[in-house]
């Protein structure tokens, strides 16, 4: 999660890095022991709404923060331990684990000597937008995650967040892809986490599998969910799987997947459009796993994507 090419400094002053942090990352302060270590690190990025960062202070340290205000901040443990405290609990993070600080929560954690973490700090207004976008109520108080998770059982979202970090590394990325990107992960976080969020029932017309079909169709580049399909058609996840099963034959989830390379399909084969690349197209539809991508589009179509690309222009 970021390279070297994204390195601002190394074997820098602890508090040198810290005051870059408080600039671009989040305001804190941080408390070292008198024998100060030149020894810290740290690689930025900003890519669209977001700023990634890799930090490593080079010695055991106390980070605290009244609070973030206008941004979360999803930390991710890569290396060593930290001591976090909050809620009137304490828990020690290890590598794999991941914490989510919310814009009020006061932080205080402690770094051991060889703590490496990885930091998205993520804008509140993105959040907010994407439960807008899904038809989810925004509390009145506010989004709010709970503290701790395990990158393990967020599946696809390592790979997720190594995809973004290379795409930030790339001079001339595209803004929209940037954006693009931004919008998957808060909504990535508002599906996988626990959070204070609630799905509102979706108001439409006709019967409810038309509904869901019409639903799917209009938000085909978004990540949709079981729980949005449910509210849509006014009905259980399991009854849901029901009225699938009687109407198309599949799953809900299987569903959605053809329809998205049908769209896919179409767009390839279109010679009026435009395809800047493959992979772009396959993220613009919400399919990060590009292997498991170029498979299901064979098994559908019996060819690869480069094959349908390849026809229009021959």
């Amino acid at each position: 999660m970021l390279s070297k090419a994204s390195q601002v400094f190394t074997n820098a002053d602890p508090y040198r890095v810290s005051d870059y942090v408080n600039q671009y990352v989040g305001a804190h302060r941080i408390n070292l022991p008198n024998k100060r270590v030149a020894e810290a690190k740290l690689c930025h990025r900003d890519f669209g709404s977001l700023d990634l960062c890799r930090i490593s202070y080079g010695s055991s340290v106390r980070v605290t923060s009244s609070g973030l205000n206008t941004c979360y901040h999803l930390q991710v443990l890569l290396k060593g331990s930290c001591l976090w405290r909050g809620y009137g609990d304490e828990h020690y993070f290890s590598p794999g684990e991941l914490l989510l600080i919310n814009p009020d929560d006061p932080a205080d954690l402690t770094y051991s000597n060889d703590c490496e973490k990885f930091i998205v700090k993520l804008p509140v207004n993105v959040l907010e937008r994407v439960c807008s976008d899904n038809y989810w109520k925004k509390p009145i108080g506010g989004i709010r995650f709970s503290p701790r998770h395990s990158l393990q059982q967020l599946s696809g979202f390592d790979s997720l967040l190594g995809l973004v970090c290379g795409e930030s590394e790339r001079v001339h990325g595209p803004s929209r892809l940037r954006e693009y990107f931004t919008g998957i992960i808060a909504t990535k976080l508002l599906e996988l986490l626990d959070s204070n969020i609630e799905r509102e029932p979706y108001e439409g017309d006709g019967s409810p599998f038309e509904r869901v079909v019409q639903f799917v169709d209009d938000n085909i580049k978004k990540n949709i969910s079981l729980d949005q399909m449910a509210a849509v058609a006014r009905m259980s996840p399991r009854s849901l799987y029901n009225l699938f099963e009687r109407h198309a034959c599949d799953t809900p989830k299987n569903y959605v997947r053809k329809r998205k390379l049908e769209h896919i399909h179409g767009f390839l084969s279109d010679p009026e459009r435009k395809v800047r690349s493959i992979t772009e197209v396959a993220i613009d539809y919400g399919f990060l796993h590009l292997g498991r991508f170029a498979e299901n589009y064979r098994n559908a179509y019996g060819e690869l994507p480069s094959d349908t690309l390849r026809k229009r222009l021959t």
